[in-house]
C-alpha cells in the first residue's frame, strides 16, 4: 500500500510539474463537425487566436471524422463548399490531418472525397477502410507530422458499422473490424513512435478493445458517439471532443523531467465569438444565396438559445409527451446543433433534429429501465466505468421502481438497432405510425 501511495503521489507530482511547464507543441482536435456552419469561421478564428497566444509554439489540427453533413441542405447543394474552404484555411495555418469517418463521403464517392480533401491541403488517413474492387486502402493508415523538435506518428481507424454510411456508397466499402485491425497493425505502426497519436472514429465500445495495443503515453482521440470527456489511463490520455464544434480539445505537449506528456483541455467554441473574416463572409454569402424560402420559414420558437445538449434533451422530452409515455430514450447522434433563441427556421431545426422517423413504444419493468438510465445522458463527468454501449439521451423524472411497468418511447433507429442501444434483452417495441419525431418536436416548439 505504501508503494502504491508513493507511486500515486509521484505520478500526481509529475502531472503538476508538467502543467507548469510551457507547451512544446499544441494539437487541436475536433470530431463530428457535421458542417456546423455557425462555428466554421469561428473555429479558424480560434486557431489564429491560439497561435497568437503561443508564439513560436508549433501547432497541428486533427479532424477525427464526420466533418461533413448530407442533412445540411446548403452543404449538400454546394458539395461542401464552405467545409472545403475551412479545410484549406486550416491547412494554410498548420499541418492538418483528417481521419475518415462514416460521413466524409457525403457528396462524392470515397476516392473523389479523398482527392478533394488532399487538394484542400489535408493529409487523409484511414487504416481499416479499403476499396473492395481493388483490395487497396483509400488512404494511408498513418502519417508523420513534424512539430518543431518533435514528430507525431498518427494512425487512423473508422467504424465498420455499414448502416451508418450513406446507402449510395456502401458498395464501395470494405471495412475491417477496427479493434481487430488495431491489434494486427498498431504494434508495427506505433512501436517505434516517439509520440504516438491514435484517431479513432469507431466509437467508445470499439476503442475499449484497442486499449491493450495503445502505447503508454499516447494521445488517443475517440469520436462517432458524440461524447465529450477526458480520461487518463497511465500516461495515455483518451478523450472525445463532442460534436458540432460545441467544444474543441486542445492537447499540449509538456516536458516533465526527462519525459514528455500530454494534457488535454476542452474549450467551448461559441457561435458568437470572433470569426475569421474571409471565411465568415463566405459563410454568410453562401447561406444568403442558397437558402430557400422553405428553409428560412419559421417552424417554432424558443424563449432562449439552447446548446446542443439542452436542445437534445428538449427534443427527447417532446417525444415523451407526444407519445404519452413515462420515459423517452433517443440515440444522441440523432441530434446535432442547438436551437437559436427566438424564431427557429426549418434550416436551424433540421440541423438540431437530424433524422426523422416514426416513434415506437414498449412497456418495460422498472428494474430494466433503471439499468438503462444508468448509462444514459452521458456527460463529461460520467465515470469511465459506466460508459458502455451507445450514447442515449433520456427524458425521465425520478427513480424507476422495480416491479412497476413503465411506457417507453424511442425512435425507429433505436428500434431497428435495439440490441446495440437497449442491451441483449430489449423489450418488444411497437411502431406508432401516427407519431413522428420531427412533428413532435415542432409541436413542442409551438406550445
Amino acid at each position: 500500500m505504501r508503494l502504491a501511495l508513493l507511486s500515486l503521489f509521484l505520478g500526481l507530482a509529475g502531472l503538476m510539474a508538467a502543467a507548469d511547464a510551457p507547451p512544446e507543441a499544441i494539437v487541436v482536435v475536433v470530431g463530428d463537425q457535421h458542417s456546423a456552419f455557425e462555428r466554421t469561421a469561428q473555429f479558424v478564428g480560434r486557431i489564429d487566436r491560439l497561435q497568437r497566444e503561443h508564439p513560436g509554439v508549433p501547432l497541428a489540427v486533427l479532424i477525427n471524422g464526420d466533418s461533413l453533413e448530407y442533412g445540411n441542405a446548403v452543404a449538400r447543394r454546394t458539395a461542401g463548399a464552405i467545409d472545403f474552404a475551412q479545410f484549406a484555411a486550416l491547412a494554410r495555418r498548420a499541418p492538418t490531418v483528417i481521419n475518415l469517418g462514416n460521413h466524409e463521403p457525403e457528396f462524392h464517392d470515397v476516392a473523389e472525397t479523398v482527392r478533394r480533401l488532399e487538394a484542400a491541403g489535408l493529409t487523409v488517413i484511414s487504416g481499416n477502410l479499403r476499396n473492395p474492387a481493388t483490395g487497396q486502402p483509400y488512404a494511408r493508415a498513418s502519417t508523420h507530422v513534424k512539430l518543431g523538435l518533435h514528430e507525431l506518428t498518427i494512425v487512423g481507424v473508422t467504424t465498420d458499422k455499414l448502416s451508418t454510411y450513406r446507402v449510395a456508397i456502401r458498395p464501395q466499402l470494405d471495412l475491417a473490424d477496427p479493434a481487430v485491425w488495431a491489434r494486427e497493425n498498431f504494434p508495427a505502426l506505433l512501436q517505434t513512435a516517439a509520440l504516438p497519436v491514435v484517431l479513432s472514429h469507431s466509437g467508445l465500445k470499439a476503442d475499449r478493445a484497442m486499449f491493450p495495443v495503445i502505447p503508454d503515453g499516447a494521445l488517443f482521440a475517440g469520436a462517432h458517439d458524440h461524447l465529450r470527456f477526458v480520461h487518463r489511463v497511465g500516461r495515455t490520455v483518451y478523450f472525445h471532443s463532442g460534436s458540432w464544434m460545441d467544444f474543441l480539445s486542445v492537447a499540449r505537449l509538456r516536458r516533465s523531467g526527462d519525459r514528455l506528456q500530454w494534457d488535454v483541455e476542452q474549450l467551448p467554441l461559441e457561435a458568437g465569438e470572433p470569426p475569421e473574416p474571409a471565411l465568415d463572409r463566405l459563410v454568410r454569402a453562401t447561406l444568403a444565396r442558397e437558402l430557400t424560402p422553405e428553409e428560412t420559414q419559421r417552424v417554432g420558437r424558443t424563449p432562449r438559445e439552447l446548446g446542443p445538449a439542452p436542445a437534445a434533451s428538449f427534443a427527447t422530452e417532446a417525444a415523451r409527451v407526444a407519445a404519452g409515455a413515462d420515459v423517452a430514450v433517443i440515440g444522441a447522434t440523432t441530434f446535432g446543433a442547438g436551437l437559436p433563441g427566438g424564431d427557429v427556421s426549418r434550416f436551424a431545426f433540421d440541423a438540431c433534429v437530424r433524422f426523422d422517423g416514426t416513434l415506437w413504444t414498449a412497456d418495460v419493468d422498472g428494474a430494466w429501465l433503471a439499468a438503462l438510465l444508468r448509462r444514459a445522458n452521458q456527460g463529461p463527468a460520467t465515470p469511465f466505468a459506466e460508459r458502455a454501449g451507445e450514447n442515449l439521451v433520456a427524458a425521465f423524472g425520478g427513480e424507476p421502481t422495480p416491479g412497476r411497468t413503465y411506457r417507453l418511447v424511442t425512435t425507429d433507429w433505436v428500434a431497428k438497432n435495439a440490441r446495440t442501444y437497449l442491451g441483449d434483452t430489449p423489450p418488444v417495441l411497437t411502431e406508432r405510425p401516427e407519431l413522428k419525431l420531427k412533428a413532435a418536436v415542432i409541436a413542442a416548439l409551438n406550445r
